[in-house]
């Protein structure tokens, strides 16, 4: 099986009957009979699967681990008694804790703060 990562689409080719089988049952990716491929979002579900059945590629593990290191930094965050904000909020008043936890929490899924800032 041969895979690719471009952006955030996985592209999967030369995948045997049975991990082809087993791929489509999970509805996670998209078969294209012209390119004989099949395509989908790289999200954290899909790549544990794949890893799961396969070892992944060096470029699209690094892709799972970055995705859980994520994760990881929302739910500690999620879980913070005394929230800080990673960064001056663009608002005038002061923020509630839930306000603050919820602007951090945005921070890092959209990439404005890496979980290794937060760690340190």
């Amino acid at each position: 099986m041969k895979m690719a990562l471009k952006g955030t689409t996985l592209f999967i080719r030369e995948a045997d009957e049975t991990q082809f089988t087993v791929i489509k049952s999970w509805n996670k990716m998209k078969w294209n009979r012209s390119k004989q491929e099949l395509t989908g979002i790289a999200d954290m579900e899909l790549l544990d699967k794949l890893n799961s059945i396969v070892r992944l590629p060096p470029q699209i593990e690094a892709r799972r681990k970055e995705l859980h290191a994520v994760a990881d930094a929302v739910d500690k965050e999620r879980m913070n008694k005394d929230p800080k904000p990673f960064i001056q909020p663009p608002v005038k008043i002061s923020m509630y804790a839930h306000q603050v936890r919820g602007f951090n929490m945005c921070l890092l899924v959209f990439g404005f703060v890496s979980p290794e800032e937060v760690s340190q």
